[in-house]
């Protein structure tokens, strides 16, 4: 994967979401970078595909961004 800028920024946010989560307790191994047209050389926009999670890890989530809430 070429490292445009979109694709960069998608990385730092990846990256970013990732070490928040961390901090929370709350790990999604899955998290990847996606472009949504393989085959084009020109990338208009990159996503942040945060994949599939247990149903523990999405409770955890929940609390987290709930506690993130009531902070």
């Amino acid at each position: 994967m070429p490292r445009t800028p979109k694709i960069q920024e998608a990385l730092d946010a990846r990256d970013a979401l990732a070490s928040a989560l961390s901090r929370a307790g709350v790990q999604l191994p899955a998290m990847d970078v996606r472009t949504p047209w393989a085959d084009d050389d020109e990338v208009r926009y990159a996503l942040v595909h945060l994949g599939v999670c247990s149903a523990p890890v999405a409770l955890m989530l929940a609390d987290a961004i709930l506690r993130g809430i009531a902070a």
